[in-house]
């Protein structure tokens, strides 16, 4: 899931110093760091003028507060400029079992919000002239039907135009447990070779995690190495996310560092998705549009695919997004490419637009809406049991990122908590 579907503003989501005075940044459980320590080992944010809506005790952080207050809100939020902590606040528990609560370094499943690693991986590869963005399907993988094959282009499934279809429109979620990467993946393929197209390539755009599966498998077959692997030692490690990486089943189940995802069932209560494969989060209206089906449960699967579920930590997003906008990912001109909008996006269904919402465009991986006058990156996420998202301010350099152990009702909470970040941000100083 991500802007596509879920309803933040173009699409689909502190201690400070200094000028600001001595305000203590709290954490997890209500805790406070020291004055002058930063948070998750970033950096404190230094002099200077910092939007009053996304200070500590700021509006921003009041409204994350009430919805923790209420049990609608289960993560950390992170908010940083120029790489330094701005706001950082955790609530909840990570693990009820072994009572770890929530911090601002704990490991998210991020769903979705993981797909653009999957296109950067892809203009990684193009920019060594391995991949081409004109080529079709059938290039570099064999099994397509002749029409996926031939008409299929790298360019179509990295804007969702490809005319694949998206495990969310299944009624019926499948209830297998994999307990291998070699199981899944077999599965997996064989799965994806049996789409069938739902529009001509390149005439719409549809959003669709089979399309990202696809360029998974692709980075796998041009690069020799498997698809995790190849983004920890080529997205991850350069970027310095210690603490991000697919992790499979077992370590989530294991690695106290990780939160569990506590999926909203009928009754009201939440249970632990990765202690109980059998259960399945209840049926999810995603704000924006589209559905999570009743009964699914990501934590059946062995490991992240191309199409979601990598982990990461608030801190090491914001690393991320200095590392792509200091070009150690990319060259420059790649850079640009990754980033620029390339297919325009249509008006969020449901719901009166936000005016400050003036564009959306689909990159190659991340959406890049306009807002507020500003160009951004961003990408949301949903699972049973878990909601991202995070943005990337081109023009301002600051990063925002938002990540919960709880779905549905928190993702809800994740709309307005995406756009109130977003004008606390870019909206201009009142006089």
């Amino acid at each position: 899931m991500d802007e596509h579907g879920a309803g933040t503003a173009g699409r689909s989501r502190r201690k400070v110093l200094g000028a600001l005075g001595a305000a203590p940044l709290a954490v997890a459980g209500g805790g406070l760091l020291a004055e002058g320590t930063a948070a998750a080992g970033t950096a404190p944010f230094s002099r200077g003028r910092v939007p009053e809506a996304v200070r500590p005790g700021g509006s921003y952080d009041r409204f994350v507060a009430g919805l923790a207050a209420k049990d609608r809100f289960s993560g950390t939020v992170l908010i940083a400029h120029r790489g330094r902590t701005v706001l950082a606040r955790a609530y909840g528990m990570a693990d009820r079992e072994r009572r770890i609560r929530n911090r601002t370094d704990t490991v998210y499943a991020l769903a979705s919000a993981s797909k653009p690693f999957t296109g950067l991986a892809i203009v990684q590869l193009a920019q060594q002239g391995k991949v081409k963005f004109h080529e079709p399907l059938g290039t570099y993988l064999d099994g397509f039907a002749a029409d996926v094959a031939k008409h299929v282009t790298v360019h179509h499934l990295l804007t969702h135009t490809a005319g694949l279809g998206d495990p969310r429109r299944d009624p019926t979620p499948p209830k297998k447990v994999y307990n291998s990467v070699e199981e899944q993946m077999r599965d997996l393929a064989e799965s994806l070779r049996k789409e069938e197209l739902e529009f001509p390539p390149g005439t719409r755009g549809a959003y669709s995690s089979s399309g990202m599966d696809v360029l998974g498998e692709i980075v796998e077959k041009v690069s020799g190495k498997r698809f995790g692997d190849y983004v920890r030692e080529h997205i991850f490690l350069p970027a310095g996310m210690t603490r991000s990486a697919y992790y499979t089943r077992p370590q989530w189940l294991e690695d106290e560092r990780i939160a569990h995802p506590y999926m909203l069932q009928e009754s009201g209560e939440r249970i632990d998705g990765v202690r109980h494969l059998e259960a399945g989060g209840k049926p999810g209206t995603i704000p924006g549009g589209g559905q999570i089906p009743g009964g699914s449960n990501s934590a059946r699967n062995f490991i992240g695919t191309g199409g979601g579920n990598g982990f990461s930590t608030a801190p090491d997003l914001v690393r991320f997004a200095r590392a792509l906008m200091g070009h150690r990912l990319l060259n420059r001109a790649y850079t640009e490419l990754y980033v620029g909008g390339k297919v325009v996006n249509g008006p969020m269904p449901g719901g009166p637009a936000d005016p400050s919402a003036q564009q959306a465009f689909q990159a190659y991986g991340p959406v890049a809406p306009i807002f507020n006058g500003q160009r951004l990156i961003t990408h949301g996420g949903g699972i049973a049991g878990g909601s991202t998202n995070w943005n990337v301010y081109l023009d301002t350099d600051w990063t925002g990122v938002i990540l919960s152990n709880y779905d549905y009702d928190a993702y809800d909470a994740l709309a307005p908590l995406t756009s109130r970040e977003r004008h606390g941000i870019t909206d201009p100083p009142t006089p």
